[in-house]
């Protein structure tokens, strides 16, 4: 009998939502058992969101400062997993503060040692970099990632920003001003997302994961968006300069507000410009951008 532990941190209830119908193929196999299991933190967060504790998580989910979380039941500390799908949210192009403070845990380098791993993310659209700093995590976990779906918002990236933002803060999945359409991960992707249990579930089975990834590739489990890659990078740099200002300042609250104001012009001023350069130069960077493709389609 395989055992496996779905991991997962959900705030609004979308990534649930992903993983119960991601993990669907996986469960109805009689060989294997599955487990469903909820990252919490001794201090929750709440949503929806209010404008002040948004921005105040902002350095420590950048750094990667851990919080206390609530231990796991006694049954899955002592059962040994086969297979582990780790769902995560991204939160300031990192790991969300309760699945890094999980991860950095005593309890993860239970689970985690010497355990495959598939990472199942639900974002925006700015998911890479908080991918590679879970690949981190899991090797200081000794553990293997043998897979990786990344689930994001299709829309246009303006726009996202806009229904994303009225979603945290009113709690509302709702098409802001009756026409934009609605935010997150779509319906549609989301019920269709068990073709890739499917695919885990068949080298769950055979106890062998080489060339899985490239199977979920081929059925449309990541995308990358280079124009997404580049700002992913560039916003990292300038994070790393404001979270470092702003963490543990006496003057924290004054230099949130300033930060607020920077990432309103970052998104609406700076980056279309960005964009438009990033279109000028594609076919000097063209051959740079497909081997960047290629590598964050992959698990390496």
């Amino acid at each position: 009998m395989k055992k496996v532990l779905v991991l997962y941190y959900s705030q609004s209830g979308q990534l649930k939502r992903v993983m119960d119908r991601l993990t669907e193929p996986i469960s109805q196999c009689d060989s294997v058992e599955i487990t469903y299991c909820k990252i919490q933190l001794e201090q929750e967060f709440d949503f929806p969101w209010d404008k002040e504790t948004f921005f105040n998580v902002f350095p420590e989910s950048f750094k990667q400062i851990p919080q206390s979380v609530s231990p796991p039941c006694t049954e899955v500390l002592n059962t040994k997993y086969d297979l582990i799908v780790l769902g995560y949210q991204v939160w300031y192009l990192s790991p969300s503060i309760p699945i890094n403070s999980f991860l950095k845990s005593s309890y993860a380098k239970t689970l985690f040692k010497d355990t495959p791993v598939v990472t199942v993310s639900g974002s925006r659209n700015m998911w890479v970099m908080a991918q590679q700093k879970i690949k981190i995590l899991l090797n200081d976990l000794d553990s293997t990632l043998v897979g990786n779906i990344a689930l994001v918002d299709r829309s246009i990236n303006l726009v996202s920003v806009i229904t994303i933002v009225d979603w945290m803060f009113s709690g509302k999945q709702r098409k802001v001003w009756g026409f934009l359409p609605k935010p997150g991960i779509s319906d549609q992707e989301i019920n269709s997302s068990n073709r890739f249990g499917t695919v885990i579930s068949e080298y769950l089975l055979k106890d062998n994961y080489q060339g899985m990834q490239d199977v979920l590739v081929g059925l449309g489990a990541v995308e990358v968006r280079h124009f997404l890659v580049s700002m992913d990078r560039k916003a990292n740099k300038m994070f790393k300069i404001w979270s470092s200002l702003i963490y543990k300042s006496k003057k924290r609250k004054t230099l949130l507000k300033i930060f607020n104001y920077y990432l309103f012009i970052a998104i609406w001023l700076i980056s279309p410009i960005v964009h438009i350069i990033h279109l000028i130069l594609y076919p000097i960077n063209y051959g740079k951008i497909k081997k960047d493709e290629r590598y964050f389609k992959g698990i390496d």
